[in-house]
């Protein structure tokens, strides 16, 4: 079966499944509404029977409210398989190359970065919002951390026998991304959760506090009898006063809490179901397997501690309904909830982090499984310590497949570099994100597209669209300058970096570009660095005749028939021999006489 026709066929039966259990949802909405009043009838037909009607009427609320939850058990069911069908919907856009519906990792955006810009990682129709399966802010971070920063070759080995793993395991991905459609949470709100794990406890800590919580409903009962037993108010009221008191005296500290908490109470129940699958299911590869086995630490796995957490915040929230003064004077609800909160933390506040560590790496693994599922022809490359890239019918992931035009690259990455000339509109552009982006893939430990890639430990480094910053008073020129400049340094430091250049020093006159151009790429040579670097500067070919090997000519040919341009994106040897500006210029309506 196609995979199209898959997800197709997936969606329709998820969604016919949701619709089963919508009519089933309202079915049994009327049946609750007519139970309930059912027993309200039985109740007060009981009513002058005392005790039975007592026992009546909790047997009643213990089986209606089982019911209850029964009831809203089917609407799970519902929402999550419309989830279901969604997440097969998405697929199917996808792979007809609508992929806009993904989260683009526009807050990832850095223009300091040595190459996200110039190789479209983040943003719109990015590689980011192409591969990006995670529903969470902190799936979303680690994804693109991974992206971002290239790992070691044993990590790289350890992450492709994970994604390798997780790849066939449709069912178990797409029920984990139905789970996390439902999540709305927000990095600061974590940020403050963390923050709270590190706040020294109060009530915990305090004695008379703690005597305080078990005297507290006391005083609230006394102070009811005696108002019941016709004693003045005025003298009743008196016992809640050392509450109130105590209420006052902690209400900053409360509030403090209460800020650093309140928000994260969905967020905490929506990463526990996602946990919670986690630790249902066996992981043979090595990550999979150690990232699972963080969530079982101590007496209780992690999700129910998440969930236990996630309720204490729930009840302190308990305090935004205004008649929450009445627990308050009566129980103290509010330091109850607060100590509650402090003896998790002293029990699980080093186990918290570890737990959204290991939730958020997994995440970014089902995304680089799900681009693995969704292109089977892209394999992974191998990643070893020697000095040549080698790469066989290499691709740009972000060009759909008929479309898509693959070249191969072989290449020393140790003192050479590959010059590449070619028309406007050639493809050389184009060739070098291809390139960039590969290894990029690489070295986060996804597979690649191509049929067959190796290579040893590289970063990219890039300048390709350095662009004036008004803000800064710096031209194109001296923006591009200083981005050649962290490039050569960062060669200098022989960090493994491989630099992508397109039209090196374009905005200085052509005596300066090509004198400036030449001095760089024999600079660049004699520090052992390697690259490639895209020009219309013709005259640079000649330098390949002295290099001794350093420099090798690649062109990018274009035919003019019968009047118009046919471009076929394919990588030659030598220099370019072809022009198209003026045809293109004449195209335009520019007039040569």
């Amino acid at each position: 079966m196609q995979l199209q026709e898959l997800y197709k066929k997936r969606q329709t039966d998820f969604s016919d499944k949701a619709a089963e259990f919508k009519q089933k949802y309202i079915y049994f909405s009327i049946v609750r509404l007519v139970i309930f009043f059912i027993g309200a009838g039985v109740f007060t037909f009981l009513w002058s029977y005392g005790w039975i009607a007592t026992f009546f009427l909790i047997v009643f609320l213990v089986v209606f409210a089982r019911f209850v939850y029964w009831h809203q058990t089917i609407q799970q069911n519902q929402i999550h398989h419309e989830n279901l069908s969604n997440v097969n919907q998405n697929e199917i856009d996808y792979l007809n190359f609508k992929f806009n519906q993904f989260d683009s990792g526009e807050q990832f955006m850095d223009t300091q970065h040595p190459n996200s810009v110039d190789m479209d990682l983040f943003g719109a129709y990015s590689f980011f919002q192409y591969c990006n399966r995670s529903n969470t802010s902190i799936g979303r971070k680690c994804l693109a951390n991974w992206l971002s920063y290239p790992a070691s070759i044993e990590e790289i080995s350890i992450r492709q026998e994970s994604i390798k793993e997780l790849q066939n395991q449709l069912d178990w991905r797409q029920n984990f991304q139905a789970i996390g459609m439902s999540t709305e949470d927000s990095e600061s709100h974590l940020e403050a959760l963390k923050k709270w794990l590190h706040m020294s406890p109060y009530v915990n800590n305090s004695f008379w506090l703690k005597i305080a919580l078990y005297v507290a409903p006391f005083f609230g009962i006394a102070g009811v009898m005696l108002w019941l037993f016709y004693i003045p108010w005025q003298l009743a009221i008196l016992l809640y006063i050392p509450a109130a008191l105590i209420l006052k005296a902690t209400l900053e500290k409360v509030n403090a809490t209460h800020l650093q908490t309140d928000k994260a109470e969905k967020i905490l129940a929506h990463y526990a179901r996602l946990i919670q699958h986690i630790e249902e299911e066996k992981f043979s590869s090595k990550k999979l397997y150690e990232l699972r086995s963080v969530f079982f630490v101590g007496k209780e796995n992690a999700s129910t501690s998440v969930k236990k957490l996630s309720y204490i915040i729930r009840q302190l929230n308990v305090r935004n309904n205004p008649f929450a003064i009445l627990l308050n004077v009566f129980t103290l609800w509010d330091l109850h909830w607060v100590n509650r909160l402090e003896k998790w933390q002293a029990i699980q506040k080093d186990n918290l982090p570890r737990w959204f560590d290991a939730l958020q790496e997994i995440e970014a693994v089902l995304s680089f499984a799900t681009l693995y599922y969704n292109n089977p022809k892209w394999v992974f490359p191998k990643v070893k310590n020697q000095n040549e890239l080698f790469a066989n019918q290499m691709g740009h992931p972000l060009i759909i497949g008929k479309e898509r035009v693959c070249n191969d690259l072989t290449m020393p990455t140790e003192a050479h570099i590959k010059l590449i000339t070619g028309s406007n509109m050639a493809g050389k552009s184009t060739f070098l994100r291809t390139t960039g982006l590969n290894i990029i893939l690489a070295m986060s430990g996804s597979v690649v597209c191509a049929k067959e890639f190796l290579l040893p430990p590289l970063q990219v480094y890039s300048s390709m669209r350095t662009v004036d910053a008004l803000h800064e008073s710096t031209s194109s020129f001296y923006a591009e300058l200083k981005r050649l400049k962290i490039i050569i340094e960062a060669v200098d430091a022989e960090q493994n970096i491989f630099f992508i250049l397109d039209e090196i020093l374009k905005g200085t006159n052509s005596t300066d570009r090509h004198t400036g151009s030449k001095a760089l790429i024999q600079q660049f040579i004699n520090s052992k660095g390697s690259g490639l670097i895209a020009t219309h500067d013709l005259e640079l070919g000649s330098m390949e005749v002295k290099s001794g090997g350093a420099i090798e000519n690649l062109c990018m040919e274009v035919e003019v028939q019968d009047g118009k341009l046919k471009f076929d994106y394919t990588i030659k040897k030598g220099v370019s021999q072809s022009f198209n500006a003026t045809l293109l210029m004449k195209q335009m309506g520019i007039r040569f006489k």
